[in-house]
Order: structure tokens, then sequence, then C-alpha cells
């Protein structure tokens, strides 16, 4: 066990939508433009917001989430991410106490287990000293966080500005920063979220917000708060895989369409002796040569005709999973390995057709939260009986084309905060693919029993 100092403060909101993102990606902006080493970092599940950091910072951001992994494990991901920077700048979710059921993995119970101070983002508009009664409400609520400061978001003039300040003043809160009101700096929006910025040329907005978080935050009294953080004490180390087997290549999808993953869940696979190729089922004209394929999630359902197209990648992953290789897909890769993707417009689309099942596009959002997954039967991840513990947020809906009694699936789903039981996947042979996203971190295991898989395809290949 060692002490490590590592300056560190947290971005909250009071609730959603209060600007935290155009926040934290200015300030990452800003602070390396100054030559400030920072890395960033995500409460919660969320993968699109990660994307505008590292856009901001030149660095992949992390998550930081206590249902997808141990707290044991979570102090141990930050510490090891962390070291060597100025400051680590961890974005909070929705509001500072909100998460999953009695709390999990909320912006408080992480900063909580990081000994981390707190500045509370306020969005103003329509608002004077209540500010103030907002943020003292906040800071007494549970002691054991340490609110030290607030930015004040949106403000419409310097007589706003003023009033906000005098009145957070008086009951001795710091005013880290006053930001204005900056329509060029709205963030766009689709079904899921943000859009991702693989999808938008984004730098010239990332730019406007440093520029206006440089002018309206105090980046003095940022570093200087970050650095009364306390010293973390740094866990043995997980045991990991020795790496020592012959190295099995395993395909990762990454590109416009498939794009969330968290870093730290892929390194798990390096651990257990993986090495990773990347490869794009959008663009690529060819599978490259692998061991085993992972389809993580993103936006099938807006390059589905591009995708559709490329026939040759989609035979060649469909020969791969006859062939036996094993295959992993997550939510948009489980859309992928369907028969068909039917779009918003009711347009269907073919896809690799790996999965007897089509996916269609729905108005309204069909799932979203924290879930427990028990597996049905063996997998390429856990056996039957097991349980893994991930997220679900999609706007699809999976149909199998045969009886869904007679169809395979591979887990039975708990939605945490219901306790509502329903199947979910599809399960058969070497082929996992579920609407789950999970974390490796939080399921080593299940990282292990995946290369196994990889391993022996590649021996009796």
């Amino acid at each position: 066990m060692g002490q490590l100092n590592i300056p560190r403060v947290v971005i909250a909101g009071v609730s959603s939508g209060v600007g935290k993102t155009t926040i934290v990606t200015g300030l990452l902006a800003a602070l390396t433009k100054r030559g400030v080493k920072v890395q960033s970092y995500k409460v919660g599940p969320d993968y699109i917001d990660p994307g505008f950091h590292r856009l901001a910072s030149g660095k992949s951001a992390h998550n930081l989430d206590t249902w997808l992994v141990p707290p044991e494990s979570l102090s141990e991901i930050f510490a090891s991410t962390a070291q060597g920077n100025d400051i680590a700048v961890i974005e909070g979710v929705m509001g500072l106490f909100d998460g999953g059921r009695f709390g999990v993995s909320s912006t408080a119970a992480v900063a909580k287990l990081l000994q981390a101070p707190v500045i509370l983002v306020i969005d103003a508009k329509s608002m004077g000293e209540s500010a103030a009664a907002i943020a003292l409400g906040f800071k007494t609520y549970d002691p054991e966080v340490n609110l030290a400061g607030v930015i004040i978001n949106r403000l419409g003039s310097e007589s706003h500005k003023l009033m906000v300040c005098e009145a957070l003043e008086r009951v001795g809160i710091p005013v880290i920063g006053t930001v204005f009101r900056n329509q060029e700096l709205t963030m766009p929006e689709r079904h899921l979220g943000l859009t991702p910025v693989t999808e938008q040329d984004a730098a010239a907005a990332v730019s406007k917000m440093g520029q206006q978080m440089a002018e309206q935050v105090a980046l003095p009294e940022l570093l200087a708060l970050a650095k009364t953080a306390g010293p973390l004490w740094q866990q043995n180390a997980v045991v990991k895989g020795t790496g020592d087997r012959s190295a099995v290549r395993i395909g990762v999808a990454q590109d416009e369409v498939f794009s969330f993953y968290y870093p730290s869940s892929l390194q798990v696979l390096t651990e257990y002796g993986a090495e990773l190729v990347y490869f794009s089922p959008l663009n690529d004209r060819q599978l490259p040569a692998v061991d085993g394929i992972v389809l993580g999630g993103g936006f099938p359902e807006m390059f589905v005709k591009e995708l559709s197209a490329n026939a040759v990648m989609r035979n060649d992953i469909l020969q791969a999973a006859k062939r036996g290789m094993p295959i992993y897909a997550e939510c948009g890769g489980l859309m992928y390995l369907a028969r068909q993707i039917t779009d918003f417009d009711g347009r269907t689309y073919d896809m690799a057709g790996v999965i007897p099942a089509a996916c269609s596009m729905q108005s309204k959002l069909e799932t979203v939260g924290y879930v427990k997954t028990r597996a049905l039967t063996d997998n390429v991840l856990c056996a039957c009986g097991e349980s893994l513990r991930g997220h679900e947020f999609h706007f699809s809906r999976m149909v199998p084309d045969g009886s869904p009694e007679e169809f395979p699936w591979a887990f039975e789903f708990k939605k945490m905060r219901t306790g509502a039981l329903y199947q979910g996947g599809y399960a058969s042979g070497n082929i996992l693919a579920s609407y789950l996203h999970m974390h490796f971190a939080g399921n080593r295991l299940s990282a292990r029993r995946f290369v196994d898989r990889c391993t022996q395809y590649m021996a009796n290949r």
C-alpha cells in the first residue's frame, strides 16, 4: 500500500442539464492550453461525454461507476490513470446525489470514495438569491461530501452576477466561476443525448468553450482547491493475467458507428494476453486476421444504409461466426449481428444475419438504467446461473424470427430500480450478444474466459 498525492476536483450539478459537460470540456481545453497536465473522468456509465473530454484534453477519459466496477477496483483505476498529472477533473452525473437505487454510483458516492472536493454547478437562469439557498441545501444535505465551491452558469448580466454572488458570500460558499449565457456553446443532442464527437466537427465549439471558461472561471483557484484533496492510499494491485501466452488477436470494432467502449475495460483483455486489433465494419473492406471479435455499442441506426452496403464485411463476420469464432456484442453490436434493422423512418436494411432476429427503432426510449443479469446457459463470458452487472440504454427492440419460447435467450435481466425481470440477448455456441453494457474491470473472470475461448479457437483453427 502506497500514498499518492493527486490533486483532484469533482464538477457536480444540481441536476441534469445545468451545463456540466460544457463547463468541464471548457475547463479541460483551457487547462491543456496553459500546459497543465490534466486527466479527466466521468461518473456513471456515459460513453458520449468522455468523447468531448478527449477532444478538449487530447487524452482518453475514464468512467468511474461503482455499479459496474467494485469500489476498490475503481480506486485502482483512478490512481493508476491519474498519476503523473497536475490535476484530475471528474465530471459528475445528473445531480450531485442522484444515481441508481439507494444512490449507487452517484457523484456524491464517488466524491466520498476519492475524498475529492466538489464544485457545484448551478444554472442561475431565471433565479437570483435562491441560488444561494440551493447551494446551502446541497452543502448541508450530506456533511461527508466536501462541497467546496460553486460555478454559477447561464448568468444574464453583471447585475445578475452581483446579486447571486452576494447571496453566496453571505452563506459562506466560495464562487469559483461565473459563466454567462452563450448560445454558441449549446451542444447538439439527439435520441441518446449529446451527439458523439465522432459525428461532428466539434473542435471549434470546444475551443470556444475553453476560451470562455478561461475568462469566467478562476483557474488558479480551481487548481489550488484540487490540491487540498488529501492523500490517497493505493491498495495492492488487483491480481491480473500473466500475459505470457502467445498473443491471441481480438478484433475490436471501432469507428463512427461503434464507439462505446471504456478504455480501462478493454485494457483488461490485454492483461490476459490479448492483442487488440481495431477495425471498422463501416469502412473496412474485410475482417482482419483475428481469433475473436468484440462489437461495442454506438449508433448503427444512424449509419444503417452504409453498414448494409458493406456486404463483404457483413459476410466476413457471418462466416467467422459459422466457423465458431468467439464474438461478444453489446447493444449496437447486437443490432449489427441481427438479420436486419428497421430505422426511425420504417426503412429496413440487411445486417450480418448472425442472430435470427430483427431490430427496429422505437419512437420512445425502450429502457435505461442499471441491471443485473443471470446467464440462462453457458456462454463466452460466464457459466449458466452466473451474474453480470451492467447498464442498458436503447431505443431499439429485438424481436426473434421464430417463437420467443424457442429463442436462445442469453440472460434473465433484472432492473435494479424496479426489480422487473425479463429475458434478453442471444447466446448460441461462441456468440453472445445483448443490450447489456458491462465493464471487464468489474467482471475480470468474464474477460479471462473470453480470452481463453479466443485462444482455444486460435489453437483449433
